[in-house]
């Protein structure tokens, strides 16, 4: 090795010592659903969101569509959803129960990547969800109380859920 690649070398080490990795995988996406629906088999709902869908559910809620990120299955009673936000700066995965009025009964946090801002995982936090449905005002420091030191994860939690919300009644409650 000559001189030049070790000055190289020590410097890289440095900076994957300094930056770790957090990557906390909570719940499968099977987990979750036999969490949210006990015994029921689930079945997947193809989401294909036209251009209109899109411009309905972003004017709606106030938040971009992101095709692709959410995934519906159908349970007896309802829905189970699938979807990512960013939280400052990896995603976040979550999985929400749709009862089959559109009222959401739980929210859990699939996987978080983030070094701060875990406390979304927090039960009592993600329990404000519960029983909220598409028209309600979904919105942090308003009816929902942000987290300290978790305030983007919380922020773009909150803003995910209220999309879903469009969503379900825009692409599927309504069709």
């Amino acid at each position: 090795m000559n001189g030049s690649s070790r000055i190289l070398v020590i410097p890289l080490a440095a900076a994957a010592i300094s930056s770790p990795a957090y990557a906390i995988v909570y719940l499968s996406v099977e987990q979750a659903q036999q969490l949210m629906f006990a015994g029921q088999t689930l079945t997947p709902v193809p989401l294909r969101l036209s251009a209109g869908d899109i411009t309905a559910i972003e004017r709606d809620c106030g938040v971009k569509v992101y095709p692709g990120s959410l995934r519906v299955w159908q349970a007896v009673d309802g829905y189970f959803f699938t979807d990512s936000v960013i939280g400052k700066h990896d995603l976040i995965n979550y999985a929400v129960a749709v009862s089959g009025d559109g009222k959401i009964r739980q929210v859990e946090i699939l996987e978080y990547r983030e070094a701060y801002g875990g406390e979304v995982r927090n039960a009592h936090w993600r329990s404000q969800f519960v029983g909220r449905h598409h028209g309600d005002p979904v919105r942090i420091g308003h009816d929902i109380q942000n987290i300290s030191g978790a305030t983007l994860s919380s922020e773009h939690l909150t803003d995910g859920i209220r999309r879903l919300l469009a969503t379900y009644a825009i692409a599927i409650a309504g069709k």
